[in-house]
């Protein structure tokens, strides 16, 4: 089952938003599961540019802490392409919240601006083993109402406490937590997917009575992680088409990129 199996979560902070032009300030990979102990990398890095304010206030980590604590940035960069590069060689999957829409993009682009490939062509592999949860997430449960205006229906808290995980909002936007969070959400999405429909949560059985016609975690059932990383291509671009629907009510021109996890690197400065 491929939410039993050893897992690589990864998850950045960075200094934007925008995953082209945002610049790594942390980094956590941890080897997580199968049975075995916890294994933990982190990088602090310092991005060399001042960070948009609003990131500042998410992650805590100023520009003044990371000029005197942290990597210098292509150091740092090239150090962990080359922890994920070892994970994807040794067919491990990556996991994260967001990954695929977010983290693996904005280190693709941070590859292309200091080391001069894409992260693809650093790691000589195609990424095709990623379990990005809120994909997994946004499919299986699909129609989530924000919990309140500043916490979103598939945020990494949204998700992590509608699987029965406890949240610390102290911890919380440090990137070895939001990894290990994103392993256990996995872990739990994968577990009732695998149990038998009757036995699966109360609010999963409402799902499929109020949404029908069958229940989407079935989807996520009975499958490697292989097939599980092929049907996320498509849930994702499904997910995208339907954003992009919703922001040409007032955008006509509105543009929502689907490709998953990696988008093409543009140029980046």
């Amino acid at each position: 089952m491929w939410h039993k199996q050893r897992l690589a979560a990864l998850d950045f902070e960075a200094s934007d938003k925008d995953p082209a032009s945002a610049r790594i300030v942390s980094c956590a990979l941890l080897l997580v599961g199968g049975g075995m102990d916890v294994d933990a990398r982190t990088w602090t890095v310092n991005p060399g540019i001042p960070q948009n304010p609003d990131a500042v206030k998410v992650h805590g980590l100023t520009d003044d802490y990371l000029a005197a604590n942290g990597m210098p940035a292509a150091e740092a960069v090239g150090e962990i392409v080359k922890a994920v590069a070892e994970v994807v060689a040794g067919g491990t999957p990556l996991v994260g919240h967001n990954l695929g829409g977010y983290d693996l993009n904005l280190l693709n682009a941070e590859c292309a601006r200091h080391l001069g490939d894409s992260l693809e062509g650093i790691v000589r592999q195609p990424f095709t083993r990623v379990v990005d949860t809120m994909v997994l997430d946004k499919h299986a449960a699909p129609f989530r109402r924000r919990v309140s205006p500043t916490q979103g229906p598939y945020q990494m808290r949204t998700s992590a406490e509608t699987y029965g995980l406890p949240w610390d909002e102290d911890a919380a936007h440090g990137a070895e937590y939001d990894a290990l969070q994103s392993a256990r959400v996995a872990y739990r999405i994968g577990s009732i997917a695998h149990q038998p429909p009757q036995e699966r949560p109360g609010w999963v059985q409402q799902l499929r009575n109020r949404r029908g016609p069958y229940d989407r975690f079935d989807d996520l059932a009975g499958i490697d992680v292989d097939e599980l990383h092929r049907r996320q291509i498509g849930w994702a671009a499904e997910h995208a088409a339907s954003y992009q629907e919703y922001l040409r009510q007032s955008d006509p021109k509105a543009v929502v990129d689907g490709s998953w996890p990696l988008r093409p690197v543009g140029g980046v400065a």
